[in-house]
C-alpha cells in the first residue's frame, strides 16, 4: 500500500512539473492586448510638428511559430522611444520575451544568441496592438531586429528586421 502511494505521489509531482514546464493550456488560450499609441502619428515634414515619428519598422516573419504583424519604433516629442506591435499575432507560450537583436535579421536561434540581444520586456499578449518602452541607452544602429523569444525553451518564435524610416 505504501509503495502504491509513493508511485502516485511521484506521478502527481511529475504531472505538475510537466504542466509547469510546458504550460499546455496556453496552446488554447490567447491573450489579446489593445493598447493605443496614445497620440496621433503625424508624418515628419508636415506643417504641424510631429507628435510621434516612426524611426524604424519591419514585418514579422515566423521562425519556429507562425507570426504576423508589424514592429515599429517611434520617437516621441520628448525624445523617448516606443516599440509598438500592430496587427500582431503569434503563438502563446511560457516565459515569452521581447528582444532587440544585434543583427539585421534572425532566422534561427543561434543568430540571437551569437549576435547578442537586449531584453525589452515580457510579451504582454500573443495578439493585438501593444507598446514597449525602449531605453535611451539602446543603440538602434546596432540592435536592428525585434525577436519574440521563449526563454524557457530557448526558441525564437519570430523576428521583425527593422528598416530605418526615410522620414528620420
Amino acid at each position: 500500500m505504501q509503495k502504491k502511494q509513493i508511485i502516485i505521489g511521484i506521478a502527481v509531482v511529475a504531472l505538475l512539473g510537466g504542466w509547469y514546464a510546458f504550460r499546455p493550456e496556453r496552446i488554447f488560450i490567447n491573450q489579446t492586448v489593445n493598447e493605443s499609441l496614445a497620440s496621433p502619428v503625424q508624418l515628419a515634414g508636415t506643417a504641424a510638428a510631429p507628435a510621434v515619428v516612426s524611426i524604424a519598422s519591419g514585418d514579422f516573419h515566423g521562425v519556429h511559430h507562425e507570426t504576423t504583424g508589424t514592429a515599429t519604433i517611434y520617437r516621441r516629442p520628448d525624445g523617448t522611444r516606443l516599440l509598438r506591435f500592430t496587427n500582431f499575432a503569434t503563438s502563446n507560450g511560457p516565459d515569452v520575451r521581447i528582444y532587440l537583436v544585434a543583427a539585421p535579421d534572425a532566422t534561427d536561434n543561434a543568430t540571437v544568441k551569437q549576435a547578442g540581444f537586449i531584453e525589452v520586456g515580457p510579451m504582454k499578449g500573443n495578439q493585438g496592438d501593444q507598446n514597449y518602452e525602449v531605453p535611451a541607452t539602446i543603440d538602434l544602429a546596432k540592435y536592428r531586429a525585434v525577436t519574440i523569444w521563449c526563454r524557457r525553451f530557448d526558441v525564437n518564435f519570430a523576428t521583425a528586421p527593422l528598416k530605418t524610416s526615410s522620414t528620420t
